[in-house]
C-alpha cells in the first residue's frame, strides 16, 4: 500500500485483471462494476476540463499577437504535422486493423452517435449539426465534444478581447482549470480498479485472446512512429535545410528523458538547453517549443487515431471515410484543449468515444498497455517540438552557428 506510483498501480490492476480473468473467468465478469464507475468518473471530467483548459490557455494569452509573424508560420507547422500524424495513423490501422477480433460490442456505448448521421445526410450536414451548439448545457449533457471545443474556443477569443474588464471571470476560468487538473488526478488513481475490472470481465468472457490485439496495436504503434519520424520530420529537415547530424545531436538527450520517463514536462530543460546550443536563438526556443507543447504534439495524435480506430474495430463497428475524417477533425480540435493534462489521451479518447457512440470499454483496456505506448508517442513530441523550433529558425533565415561552446567541443586541436 506504500506505492505511490500511479503507473505501478496500473500495471499490478493489469496483471491481476489478467489472471484473475484467465483463472476464475466465474469471478471476473462479476468486476464489470469497478469499470462501469471509473468510465463514469472519466466522462464526468471531459466536457468542464477541455471548456476550463481552452478558456484559461487562450482568453490570457498573449503570445501571439505578441510575436506575430513566429507565431502564424509556428501554428502552419504544428498543424501541417499534427494533421500528417492523425492520417498517418488513420491510414496504419486501416492497414493492420489492429482491432479485429477483440468483441468488445457496442454495450455501453453513447446513444445517438455522431457516427451515424454521417451516412444519411451527408458530411457538410453532420459537420454543421454535430460542430456548432445550439446550447453549450445540452452539449455537455449529450456529449458533444467538439461543440464544447467550438463554444469554448468562441468563449476564449471573446474573453481575451475583453481585456482586463473580464479579469473576474478569466480569474474564475483559471481556478477552474487547476480544480478540473486536480479533478482528474484523482479520478486516475481510480485508473487501477477500473483496468482491473475491464481486463478481467473481457478475459473471463472472451479468453486471453483479447490481449493479442493490444500486443499488435503497441506494434502498430512503434512502426508507424518510426515511419513518422523518418519520412515526415526528415523531409522537414531537409527542407529547411537543418543540419542533420548535429540535431541529432542535440535532440538526443531530451528524446532519451522523455522517452525514458513519458513525460514532455522532464524533456523541457534539457530541449531548451540544446537547441539554443546547436544555435536556434532564444526568442524562438522560448517561443516555439513551449507552444509546441500545446499544439505540437505528433507522437500524440498519431497515437489517438490509431487508438480510436482500434476501439472502432473492437466493436465490430465500420466507419466509412467520410466518418473517419470527422472523427479526426474531432480529435484535432479536441487534442488541443487537454495537451499538458495528467494521461491526456484517456481523456480526448473519452470524449471521442462519447461523441461518435463507442463502447468506453476499449478505453479501459488500452489503459492496460498506455504506459509501453506513452513512451513511445512521448519520444516523439519531444523530437517535434525540437525539430519545429530548428525548423522555424531556418524560416526566419538563421544560420544555425553553433553556440560557442559548441563551437570549442568541435573545434580541432
Amino acid at each position: 500500500m506504500r506505492i505511490r506510483s500511479l503507473t505501478t498501480w496500473i500495471v499490478l490492476g493489469m496483471i491481476l485483471g489478467v489472471l484473475t480473468g484467465w483463472l476464475w473467468p466465474s469471478l471476473a465478469v462479476k468486476t464489470q462494476p469497478l469499470e462501469v464507475i471509473f468510465l463514469r468518473l472519466i466522462k464526468a471530467v471531459v466536457g468542464p476540463l477541455i471548456f476550463a483548459t481552452l478558456a484559461a490557455g487562450i482568453g490570457g494569452s498573449r503570445d501571439l499577437k505578441q510575436l506575430g509573424r513566429l507565431g502564424v508560420k509556428s501554428l502552419i507547422f504544428f498543424e501541417a504535422a499534427t494533421t500528417i500524424a492523425l492520417f498517418m495513423g488513420l491510414a496504419a490501422a486501416n492497414w493492420a486493423q489492429p482491432g479485429a477480433g477483440v468483441h468488445l460490442g457496442l454495450a455501453g456505448a453513447a446513444a445517438g452517435s455522431a457516427a451515424a448521421p454521417i451516412a444519411h445526410g451527408g458530411l457538410l450536414a453532420t459537420l454543421i449539426e454535430h460542430t456548432f451548439p445550439e446550447s453549450f448545457a445540452a452539449a455537455l449533457a449529450n456529449g458533444e465534444i467538439l461543440q464544447v471545443v467550438v463554444f469554448s474556443l468562441f468563449f476564449a477569443v471573446a474573453l481575451a478581447a475583453a481585456g482586463e474588464r473580464a479579469g473576474p471571470v478569466y480569474a474564475f476560468c483559471e481556478g477552474l482549470a487547476q480544480v478540473m487538473y486536480r479533478f482528474t488526478n484523482y479520478v486516475m488513481w481510480f485508473a487501477p480498479a477500473g483496468i482491473f475490472g475491464a481486463l478481467a470481465f473481457s478475459i473471463g468472457g472472451h479468453g486471453i485472446r483479447v490481449l493479442l490485439p493490444l500486443l499488435k496495436l503497441v506494434g502498430l504503434l512503434y512502426i508507424t512512429l518510426a515511419a513518422f519520424c523518418v519520412i515526415v520530420l526528415g523531409g522537414a529537415a531537409l527542407w529547411a535545410r537543418v543540419p542533420l547530424r548535429r540535431f541529432l545531436r542535440a535532440v538526443g538527450e531530451p528524446a532519451l528523458i522523455g522517452f525514458s520517463t513519458a513525460s514532455s514536462e522532464a524533456a523541457l530543460p534539457s530541449a531548451l538547453e540544446r537547441m539554443e546550443g546547436m544555435g536556434v536563438s532564444r526568442r524562438i526556443v522560448a517561443f516555439v517549443i513551449p507552444t509546441g507543447y500545446s499544439f505540437n504534439l505528433m507522437g500524440s495524435t498519431l497515437y489517438l487515431s490509431l487508438a480510436a480506430l482500434f476501439i472502432a474495430q473492437a466493436a465490430g463497428l465500420h466507419l466509412s471515410w467520410a466518418q473517419q475524417l470527422f472523427m479526426m477533425l474531432t480529435l484535432m480540435l479536441t487534442s488541443k484543449g487537454v495537451a499538458g493534462v495528467s494521461r491526456a489521451a484517456i481523456v480526448i479518447l473519452a470524449a471521442t468515444a462519447t461523441s461518435f457512440g463507442l463502447p468506453m470499454a476499449g478505453v479501459v483496456l488500452l489503459l492496460g498497455v498506455d504506459q509501453l505506448m506513452d513512451m513511445g508517442r512521448t519520444g516523439v513530441n519531444v523530437v517535434g517540438n525540437c525539430l519545429a523550433a530548428a525548423v522555424l529558425a531556418r524560416w526566419e533565415r538563421e544560420s544555425l552557428a553553433p553556440a560557442p561552446a559548441e563551437a570549442a567541443a568541435v573545434a580541432p586541436s
